[in-house]
């Protein structure tokens, strides 16, 4: 199985690939598309160059990766995807033959994480936009909503959401899912520098969060616009 797990930036997406990676039969890809998008978009991110240089920035052949065969001789292939890598330009195709989820986050949580990352964030920047119009996309080809999971519930009761996760998967759970080593993993992508320190001190998925953050003006509006969006999706929420 071939699963593609679509997310914006600071949306537990590390942790839960680190807990697929944790179960022994499953290969992991970190954000296949992020040079691509890099290369075509020409935004600047930090570690633009280093990440251009160290992944494959041809959309084609990231494509053919996803749904090519499993590396390692593994029974999953667990893909990390970001929905603003998702740009226009890439054809979408290659998404029929995958089995697609939608990993969600309250957007004043998603904001005031990754406002600490990087400056000046606009709500392009974190994929709600994008992630909606691929959930529609998907579920036009399915005939059905897909599945669509909140970072909330694996905080509150990991092993429950996880549980069910797989159950909807078609998968066995197992509690190598809930711990990880701490430190860097040989998957990450080259940015894991710069995203990643919070998850590489972890060993396990962190605690519920409290009540939502506090922003500034301008962080609030870009809340406010990403709302209906994470909305739209948390009603299929499992």
């Amino acid at each position: 199985m071939k699963i593609a797990m679509w997310s914006g930036p600071r949306n537990l997406s590390t942790a839960l690939m680190y807990a697929f990676a944790a179960r022994g039969d499953c290969a992991v890809w970190d954000e296949p598309f992020y040079a691509a998008y890099l290369r075509e978009t020409g935004i600047a991110h930090p570690m633009h160059d280093q990440i251009i240089a160290a992944h494959e920035d041809d959309p084609e052949r990231v494509a053919a990766g996803c749904v090519g065969e499993i590396p390692q001789e593994q029974s999953l292939f667990y893909q990390k995807h970001m929905t603003l890598h998702m740009i226009p330009e890439f054809d979408r195709g290659f998404m029929r033959d995958l089995t697609n989820v939608f990993l969600i986050r309250h957007p004043a949580r998603v904001v005031a994480s990754y406002a600490k990352k990087r400056e000046g964030l606009t709500l392009a920047d974190i994929g709600f936009v994008q992630q909606a119009e691929l959930f529609d996309q998907v579920a036009g080809w399915m005939g059905e909503a897909p599945l669509v999971i909140d970072s909330a519930d694996i905080r509150a009761d990991p092993r429950a959401a996880l549980t069910q996760l797989c159950e909807a998967l078609g998968i066995l759970f197992t509690e190598n899912m809930l711990h990880w080593p701490a430190g860097p993993k040989p998957f990450d992508g080259v940015w894991a520098p710069h995203w990643y320190g919070t998850v590489h001190r972890s060993t396990g998925f962190e605690e519920p969060e409290g009540a939502l953050p506090q922003l500034s003006a301008d962080y609030q509006a870009i809340v406010d616009q990403a709302l209906p969006y994470y909305e739209k999706l948390a009603a299929f929420r499992m």
